[in-house]
């Protein structure tokens, strides 16, 4: 089934990139001349997906700004004969059908997911996880997920090797091959934020995962696990013991822009290139 809802969870509070956070929401840092929200909403749009909401929270209505009009704005540009930003600045409104709801507690990934559930109905969807951009790659990250799920038809996670000393900010995973020739791998089990004897493999998903809509009834009795949060991880493991899982290793580069150092590695990368 053809993916064509995406999640897009950003209603975190960005405490690891403050002061530039208090009064900006952290996904509307730029990178280069572009938000970092938007990079993610045009990798979902070129992966072929038309419906997306935007998790958001109290003061992130800047982020709905973004991707609304602006008609002042726009007849200035106009007026000054400024045709091609123009063309640019109205097309970010006409990007995709962008709905927006808000995580009014801050109970966890897992619970901005749940927010979802009457947006997704009884379709497979895709998360790209709001702290996360990917350049570059043979095809956008998400792209490569949907195809993968289309595969399988079991839900898939975006995977990367992490060094083994980082392993415990992220999540580790247990995996069996496959024999792909796409190096998908087989995932059985996963744990969030491992201390080291619980370490499976430096195998972790990296902010993009494909999900059916079976997710939402694992994530409402799903209890609060690391950080005293509702961990997504928690309930794709439950998916992954009962219907199945794979992990898709995604050709891009990921950035994370919840840290100081991913946000200045993706501006070099995007001013450079």
């Amino acid at each position: 089934m053809k993916i064509r809802k995406a999640v897009i969870p950003a209603a975190g509070l960005g405490t690891r990139v403050l002061p530039a956070s208090k009064a900006m929401p952290k996904e509307m840092l730029p990178i280069v001349d572009k938000p970092a929200i938007q990079y993610i909403v045009e990798e979902a749009v070129a992966s072929g997906i038309t419906d997306i909401l935007i998790i958001t929270s109290r003061g992130k209505t800047t982020v709905e700004d973004h991707f609304d009009r602006a008609p002042e704005l726009e007849a200035k540009l106009l007026a000054s004969g400024k045709q091609r930003t123009y063309d640019e600045i109205v097309g970010i409104s006409k990007l995709a059908n962008i709905s927006y709801i808000r995580q009014k507690e801050t109970k966890g990934l897992g619970h901005a997911v749940l927010c979802a559930k009457a947006f997704v109905g009884d379709e497979p969807f895709a998360v790209l996880y709001g702290d996360d951009v990917v350049i570059g790659g043979e095809e956008p990250a998400v792209k490569e997920l949907c195809e993968a799920y289309e595969k399988y038809n079991l839900s898939v996670a975006g995977i990367k090797k992490v060094e083994i000393d980082q392993i415990s900010k992220y999540c580790s995973l247990k995996v069996e091959d496959m024999n792909d020739e796409q190096g998908i791998l087989k995932v059985t089990d996963m744990v969030e934020k491992p201390m080291p004897h619980q370490v499976m493999s430096n195998y972790s998903i990296l902010g993009r995962v494909v999900l059916p809509p079976q997710i939402f009834p694992i994530l409402e009795k799903t209890a609060p696990g690391a950080n005293g949060e509702i961990q997504l991880t928690d309930a794709m493991k439950v998916l992954a013991q009962t219907e199945g899982m794979v992990g898709r290793q995604f050709s891009g580069d990921r950035y994370d822009m919840g840290n100081k150092f991913g946000i200045l590695q993706a501006i070099v990368r995007v001013a450079l290139e």
